[in-house]
């Protein structure tokens, strides 16, 4: 029974890590933004009305902003855009 226990926690533990080193994405611009994410070689487009939020990068990515900047994310951090432009919190 002891074991189990040890392997739940490892288990939960992992998904919690996991799901800490995402990036969010805060879009607190008047209007929506469509953002390209290229993480492990896949390409996905993030469409964020205005005040809309995201997690994205699991472990790590290339973010491109509607203007064309191309920001790189290990994960962990919150981007805030507004007026197209990023803020790396």
């Amino acid at each position: 029974m002891k074991q189990f226990y040890m392997q739940l926690f490892v288990v939960g533990g992992v998904l919690v890590a996991g799901s800490a080193m995402a990036a969010s994405v805060h879009n607190a611009g008047s209007s929506s933004v469509v953002l390209v994410v290229v993480e492990d070689g896949n390409k996905t487009e993030v469409a964020l009305d205005a005040g809309g939020s995201d997690t994205i990068c699991s472990g790590g990515c290339f973010l491109t902003l509607p203007n064309g900047d191309r920001i790189g994310l290990a994960g962990g951090e919150t981007v805030e855009i507004k007026d197209g432009v990023a803020t790396i919190k």
